[in-house]
């Protein structure tokens, strides 16, 4: 690219803008004029000087610079446009005649650079030049739009994020090139580039710094930007030697009106309207209508960014424009003032869309959503004040904004701190703020804070006659009876509701409906869970209540699923994914994410599982703490397992209870605690297993929940299917039963896989074929996939020998055409009866007879309940059948007796 000497040299090189350049370039027009609008020290300058050089040469006359910076009288722009064209001009009061004569006839580009400080003499020359000149096209630049006919505006973007950070670490490479370098160098660039908006002056002023500070110093101190930002280039013009040298020139073309505007659109934060604008008008000065003049004047003098594509315009401020402003809002001694009005102006805002909370949340969340930057500054300045008061109320009227986006764990924080301000006084308001700390903090953060805190905001609104903040708190309050009992907490939920029906408050009747279908869920009630949910999902639905809906709809997906009906699981997951998506929330959408995996584990689709969690993964992987997404951790782990990675699936499995300060397996949903043991067993930690298994048998809550129990059994049972198979014939059998009585459609097929496997260690191969066969039928006609008949901790040699054996798979045909019902009664037949005498040593069963040997070579009960995988209760019970059954009174008697028994069995 060639230097031409009518355009001012590149001092430094060019960086990125590729996107600008095109548009630019295609924009420059013959005849027509394109003004390059922006704040100072967004590059219009370096952007116009690099079109002329790609453009040189497709304009028959040239390309001419006309530098408008030192240009302190509009009355002799035309003259120095002539001179810069080469053109001369006679002596006369107005050159602009003879300026537009001579170029008429020529084909060329003039740049007028720097425009705003005489702009509308700078006006005035370009429109009679175009006026009469065709082939002449003008490409300025201003801080301000020229305002003349047929001018064309092109907004100059801050850079993109890629190009900002190459221009920042090329500049400093140049002047201290030891200084970046590895990842923490990097994180501070980034830092540096999102803190000063991306503009390319700031950028090279903070590069500067280089040679004194460490990136990461550099970011820190740009909190106040203008302190650190001054020291450019001395031949740089006087207004860009320093960024505050660069807001005073723009601050200083404005008029009074301008002027006190924009120092009080300081304390706004980006998203204000043109309504918050004119409520500013409370603060004295300039009044509605001259205020909305002004907010069009800082719009076109690029202090202010406007977006009209939304059904109500926004506007913000660039972060650097921001801080002088608010620099200027302290000087003018208006600035607690104008938070004042700020905080008045976004509580009317939260009154005013109350309404909407019952009868379309959808709507009342999209609004405040848009203004949420400012509701959350005004929070946080209502708590800072000596009377906090209205910044608490305010805090509790944000609770849906917390509870149903992105935002809980700063929700917390705020509810946290409205509470401790509050926290000496017994109040509605603080009951209101108690309960709805208690609602967030249930989806933000798991554990027992949110029970707590809502039973406290429960006894403080009885006492202070706050009914609503008092139904809100009890309905949280009953989750945490879940560790009590299912049926307590049934119980306690039917109340709330019946309480809330009465009262009309249908959020919480809603929720409480959902609250029961779970509870259902979890007895293995699905008729009444599916009765439950589907009115809960309707209700919430109805109000736009997304959250609530979706998590509705994950247990509704979850009922159907279990009790054999996976297509409409596969649907109402699906449907959940999709209510949840619009919330943006990591929480929601998270956990309707992760029953839609679950559901696909289930259907033996796993790499739509896969893809299910996929956008969480890749949202997960970029956060600093992991959030709590519910069952997202289990889900991983139920994946792994069926990619045969054991080992993988316990670690994710314990990082279900990372929110504890010594996480134990109690900790974990019972479901994952299942997963658990699986994971241990099949990664060969059978004692490990074993314990989570006695503990998750032994909980109360667990004997209350069908399909855990019987799934403990079954997993006792496979620990059990080398040392001792009658045993785990039994306990197999005994989690049939289970599943039978309450209708697990699903778990029974894993019944009829897990006897399978069995009866094949027994060398069975006949009735392990046939099982095999019905549960592969049984899991096409419920809409899975087939398994694997051996998972990955049973592919011993002699199990796959057994495979190949051509009974086996005649059987396996056979077993295939029996439906579900009739591969029950096979595998209950196949059982068969069985007969041992009433005592001696034949009397005792394998399980009982391999306590009987330990216990005669002087093992404790511990000891034994270690060794054979059992709980030491158990192994109480085993001998007290063995002494019944042998007529002995003790372990002494017992190693007498057992010995030549003992070693004739051996």
């Amino acid at each position: 690219m060639s230097a031409d000497p009518h355009v001012p040299p590149e001092l430094s090189s060019f960086v990125g803008r590729v996107a600008e350049l095109a548009a630019i370039g295609d924009a420059v027009t013959a005849g027509q004029v394109l003004t390059l609008v922006g704040p100072g020290g967004c590059g219009k300058t370096r952007l116009a000087i690099r079109v002329c050089r790609m453009a040189a040469e497709a304009w028959r006359d040239g390309v001419f610079w006309v530098g408008l910076e030192e240009e302190a009288d509009g009355s002799h722009i035309a003259r120095r446009m002539a001179a810069a064209l080469d053109v001369l001009l006679p002596a006369g009061p107005d050159p602009v005649p003879a300026l537009v004569s001579a170029l008429r006839d020529r084909e060329l580009l003039v740049v007028v650079d720097n425009c705003e400080h005489v702009l509308d003499d700078a006006a005035r020359v370009i429109a009679a030049v175009l006026s009469k000149c065709p082939r002449v096209a003008v490409l300025a630049t201003s801080r301000s739009t020229l305002g003349i006919a047929g001018e064309r505006v092109w907004r100059v973007p801050p850079m993109g994020l890629a190009d900002a950070l190459e221009l920042f670490l090329e500049r400093v490479r140049a002047g201290a090139p030891d200084a970046v370098g590895g990842a923490e160098a990097r994180s501070g660039a980034r830092r540096i580039c999102d803190r000063l908006d991306r503009l390319p002056l700031a950028l090279e002023l903070a590069a500067g710094w280089a040679g004194a500070l460490s990136l990461a110093q550099i970011a820190d101190s740009l909190s106040a930007p203008f302190a650190l930002l001054d020291g450019g280039a001395r031949t740089a013009p006087f207004r860009q030697r320093t960024l505050q040298g660069s807001m005073s020139w723009s601050h200083d073309l404005l008029d009074d009106d301008e002027q006190a505007l924009f120092r009080r659109v300081g304390v706004f934060e980006p998203g204000f309207t043109a309504d918050a604008v004119t409520r500013l008008a409370a603060l004295g000065g300039p009044g509605r209508e001259r205020l909305l003049k002004a907010l069009r004047g800082l719009i076109d003098k690029s202090l202010v960014v406007a977006d009209t594509t939304g059904p109500v315009a926004r506007y913000r401020m660039l972060g650097v424009v921001r801080a002088y402003a608010l620099a200027r809002l302290q000087e003018a001694q208006e600035a607690a003032a104008a938070r004042d009005l700020h905080l008045d102006i976004y509580s009317s805002l939260l009154e005013q869309v109350a309404p909407l909370l019952d009868t379309d949340k959808d709507a009342w969340r999209m609004q405040l959503g848009a203004a949420y930057p400012n509701v959350h500054a005004a929070v946080e300045w209502g708590l800072s004040r000596a009377d906090p008061t209205q910044g608490r109320r305010l805090a509790a009227a944000c609770v849906w904004l917390w509870h149903l986006e992105g935002r809980g764990t700063e929700g917390v924080r705020l509810l946290r701190r409205a509470a401790e301000r509050g926290a000496d006084e017994r109040s509605p308001l603080q009951a209101e703020v108690l309960a709805a700390l208690a609602l967030v903090a249930n989806t933000a953060e798991p554990g027992v804070e949110a029970f707590e805190v809502a039973r406290a905001a429960q006894q403080l609104a009885a006492e202070t006659n706050a009914p609503a903040a008092g139904r809100l708190a009890r309905s949280l309050a009953a989750l945490g009876r879940l560790a009590v009992g299912l049926t307590e907490a049934l119980d306690e939920a039917r109340a709330v509701r019946d309480e809330a029906v009465r009262a009309g408050d249908g959020f919480v009747v809603d929720s409480t409906e959902v609250f029961i279908g779970l509870v259902h869920v979890l007895a293995d009630d699905y008729r009444e869970a599916i009765e439950h949910l589907e009115r809960a999902v309707e209700g919430h639905l109805g109000r736009g209540d997304r959250g609530m809906g979706s998590f509705a709809l994950g247990w509704l997906a979850l009922a159907a699923a279990r009790s054999g009906a996976l297509q409409r699981a596969g649907e109402l997951a699906q449907r959940a994914v999709t209510t949840a998506e619009p919330l943006r929330d990591l929480h929601w959408t998270g956990s309707a994410r992760a029953i839609l995996a679950e559901i696909r584990v289930l259907q033996g689709r796993l790499d739509e599982a896969t893809a299910a969690l996929a956008p969480i993964d890749r949202l997960v992987a970029g956060a600093g703490q992991l959030p709590f997404i519910t069952g997202w951790e289990r889900c991983k782990a139920m994946l792994a397992l069926e990619h045969g990675r054991p080992r993988e699936a316990v670690e994710w499995c314990w990082r279900e209870g990372r929110w504890q300060e010594e996480p134990s397996a109690e900790w974990l949903a019972p479901e994952t605690q299942l997963v658990l043991a699986a994971a241990l067993r099949q990664s060969g930690d059978h004692s490990a297993a074993a314990r989570v298994l006695h503990a998750l048998s032994d909980a109360p809550v667990t004997k209350q929940m069908p399909r855990i129990r019987a799934g403990a059994l079954d997993e006792l049972a496979l620990l059990s299917h080398a040392t001792d198979t009658e045993r785990a014939l039994h306990l197999h059998h005994e989690a049939l039963r289970i599943r039978l009585d309450h209708d697990l459609v699903l778990d029974r097929v894993a019944s009829l896989e897990s006897l399978a496997l069995l009866n094949l260690r027994r060398g069975a191969a006949e009735t392990a074929g046939v099982l095999a066969g019905a549960a592969e039928r049984a899991r096409s006609d419920l809409g899975a996939a087939p398994r694997p008949f051996l998972r990955v901790a049973d592919t011993s040699e002699e199990l796959r020998a057994r495979l190949q054996e051509p009974a086996l798979h005649e059987a396996v045909e056979h077993g295939r055409a029996m439906d579900l019902p009739a591969a029950i009664g096979y595998a209950t037949r196949a059982r068969g009866p069985r007969r041992r005498p009433e005592s001696g040593w034949e009397s005792l069963t394998p399980a009982e007879r391999s306590v009987a040997e330990l216990a005669a070579q002087g093992l404790s009960n511990p000891e034994i309940a270690t060794r054979l995988f059992v709980g030491r209760g158990t192994v109480k019970t085993h001998l007290a059948h063995i002494y019944v059954k042998l007529r002995v009174a003790n372990r002494t008697e017992l190693a007498r007796a057992a010995a030549e028994p003992l070693n004739q069995h051996n």
